[in-house]
Parts: C-alpha cells; sequence; structure tokens
C-alpha cells in the first residue's frame, strides 16, 4: 500500500485532542490527512497501553482513522538489546492492530560497535513475517553525519526511507531536504523517500510560518509521494499555527473518496460502532419508528445493540442509492445470525460529508 498526500506522528494518544478517537479523527479528516503514524511499541513493550486500565489506546483511534479512509500506520522504537524479541512485539501489533504498514525508528543505539548485525536480525525476522505490509525506516537526515549508523542494513529489507529532515535552528527546509535526498542516493539500496518535516517546539526552537509549507512544496518538486511531520502531539498543544499552516496546505491524497452510503456500509461491516459514529456530526440524530437518540453517546449505543442484539455477525451490501450534495436515498439487505433483511431504506442528510440527521426502516425475515 503506497502513501500519498500528508501525514503526522503521534508519539502519545492521551495528548492528543484529549485522547479522543473521533476528535483526533475529525482533525486529521479536516487537515485532509492520508496517513497517520501511531506510536504502538516500545522495544519488546506495547505503547500507548494505559496500564491503570488495562486498556489499548490504538484500536479506537485506528477504526475512527480508518472511517475516514485514513490509512493507519504503527512505529517501534527499538534499541537492538533483543532484537528477536523486537521484531516479534513488531509483529504482533501489526497484526493484531490490521496496520496498513510499519516503520522502524533507530536511532543512536545502533551506532554502537556489532548493531548492525541486530539490525539485520531484526529486519529480517520482520520482513519475513510482514511480507505483504510496507515496512519504511524512520532515522537520521544526513547520514554523513553519522556514517557509524548501519543504513544499509535496514534499508535493504525496507520499502521506503522517511529521513527525519528537521531543520531546528535553521530556516531552509529545502536545502535540507535536498541536501538529505543526495546523500542517501549514494547508500545501497536507495529507496523511495517520504520524509519527515519539523513541526515541533523544543529547546526553544521551533518552525518559523511559511516554512512548512516551502518544505512541501520541495518534497512535491522532487516528485516524493508524500511526506509527514512530527509531532501531532506537540504541534497541535505548543504551535498550533503551524498545525494550521500543514492543515491548509493542498496536498489530497489520490485515493478517490467513496460515496457516503458505501463508507457507512464499509463502517456497519467492520461491526464496529466507532467507525460507523466516526461518519457523524457530533450532534448527529438517528431516527426509526419507535425513537430517535442524538449524539455520540446514543450512536454508539444503538450501533453496539445493533451489531449485538439485532442482527449479530451481520453482513450488509449497499442494493443502490440516490441523490447529491447534502441528500442520500440508499436501499440495503444483510444477512444475520437471526435472519436476512431485504428491505433495508435509509435517508441522510449531511451537513459537510458527515451524517447530521439519519432516517432508517428496515425488518428481519
Amino acid at each position: 500500500m503506497s502513501l500519498d498526500g500528508k501525514g503526522f506522528y503521534i508519539w502519545r494518544i492521551e495528548n492528543c485532542d484529549g485522547g479522543d478517537p473521533l476528535a483526533i479523527a475529525s482533525a486529521a479528516r479536516n487537515a485532509d490527512l492520508s496517513h497517520v503514524l501511531i506510536k504502538v511499541a516500545n522495544a519488546t513493550r506495547t505503547y500507548n497501553f494505559d496500564e491503570e486500565r488495562g486498556i489499548d489506546l490504538v484500536p479506537p483511534v485506528a477504526s475512527a482513522l480508518r472511517a475516514e479512509g485514513i490509512q493507519v500506520w504503527g512505529w517501534q522504537y527499538i534499541y537492538g538489546e533483543d532484537p528477536l524479541g523486537e521484531a516479534r512485539k513488531a509483529l504482533q501489533r501489526v497484526q493484531e492492530l490490521e496496520l496498513d504498514g510499519f516503520v522502524v525508528n533507530a536511532e543512536n543505539e545502533f551506532k554502537e560497535s556489532g548493531k548492525d548485525v541486530s539490525a539485520r536480525t531484526y529486519m529480517r525476522e520482520l520482513r519475513n513475517s510482514l511480507q505483504d505490509i510496507p515496512i519504511g525506516l524512520s532515522t537520521y537526515r544526513f547520514p554523513a553525519i553519522h556514517p557509524q549508523f548501519p543504513y544499509s542494513d535496514f534499508l535493504r529489507f525496507c520499502d521506503i526511507n522517511l529521513p527525519q529532515v528537521y531543520w531546528m535552528g535553521a530556516t531552509n527546509p529545502e536545502a535540507q531536504l535536498i541536501k538529505s535526498m543526495r546523500q542517501y542516493q549514494n547508500i545501497d539500496p536507495v529507496r523511495p523517500m517520504i520524509p519527515t518535516g519539523f513541526a515541533f517546539s523544543e529547546y526553544g526552537y521551533e518552525p518559523n510560518l511559511g516554512e512548512p509549507s516551502r518544505f512541501l512544496d520541495t518534497a512535491k518538486e522532487l516528485n516524493m509521494s508524500a511526506a509527514n511531520f512530527w509531532s501531532w502531539d506537540n504541534c497541535r498543544q505548543r504551535i498550533p499555527d503551524i498545525w494550521d499552516e500543514i492543515r491548509d496546505y493542498p496536498w489530497p491524497s489520490l485515493a478517490p473518496q467513496k460515496d457516503i452510503t458505501q463508507r457507512y456500509i464499509d463502517a456497519l461491516n467492520t461491526r464496529d460502532p466507532v467507525q460507523v459514529a466516526a461518519l457523524y456530526n457530533e450532534d448527529g440524530v438517528h431516527v426509526n419508528a419507535t425513537r430517535t437518540v442524538r449524539g455520540l453517546a446514543g450512536l454508539l449505543g444503538w450501533y453496539n445493540t445493533l451489531f449485538n442484539e439485532i442482527l449479530p455477525n451481520a453482513t450488509f451490501t449497499l442494493t443502490g442509492f440516490s441523490g447529491s450534495g447534502n441528500s442520500r436515498h440508499m436501499t440495503w439487505s444483510a444477512e444475520s445470525s437471526v435472519g436476512p433483511v431485504q428491505n433495508g431504506n435509509d435517508t441522510f442528510g449531511l451537513q459537510n460529508d458527515k451524517i447530521g440527521y439519519h432516517y432508517t426502516f428496515f425488518t428481519t425475515i
């Protein structure tokens, strides 16, 4: 699965829009992001896991993002002390989260003597286990400054290269991106570059307005299919004007957007209430012949009931739709454990391509 357009890294979910999956997905959609990269592991430990409550924070965020048509990639920081254990943790997280891609974040630890062996051990195990999942490397922007790092041992097993082109203390993102690309062209093998830009405030440094746009302009001019930024957590909280600049930069994903009716059916087929609720406005209304529910809490309750009691184990099919602009009428069918539905008949009223009003009628046979 290839990447195109803009993306953002997430370090700690709890620091992103209050950790609210629907708010995160809404912000990603409003920024026209094609991909979000979430930290899912640190060495052999699961990451973004609430130890006190025993809750994995990643699945609801991933579900909400996918409901918006946004790719969900995971990333892991590795140290090379237990390369097989680190690779197996990566595999576990990719499989249980059904990630679209995976990024290996390796830095200073791999400049130590003998860590090239750890790099090869980790990457070989990862690549052999994830043959159908794209893998990328996230590390230094300028290989010439860090010659001890085993670039080739990582990139040999990767599909893409995601160098950290952070122009901290400078104002020349264009020149730094070009320099990074040229230096990596001297490393075998050369992989397609999807650079990561500077969008954080740290040690008194932060990007100036206009620099993220120039970075993205240069990525486009260099025929790079995508670019992303570090990091959502810091940027949204500390430098919101930089977030707004990236949000407003016109680099839409090349993936065509499905009609809301098909996205609704696709979300139903996940049997995940979060994915379905993500298609509604925050004060969306759902109506049937016997009751009306309003807001996300009511919608989540309705879809939990639908999937677990009314139509358990259901598979939904869109049989037709009509309308345009802010109105849709759709028909659908379903097969479930309690019987089929052949007369699904729904009407949507839309606001900004979100469902504001939804009337539904169906019976089971």
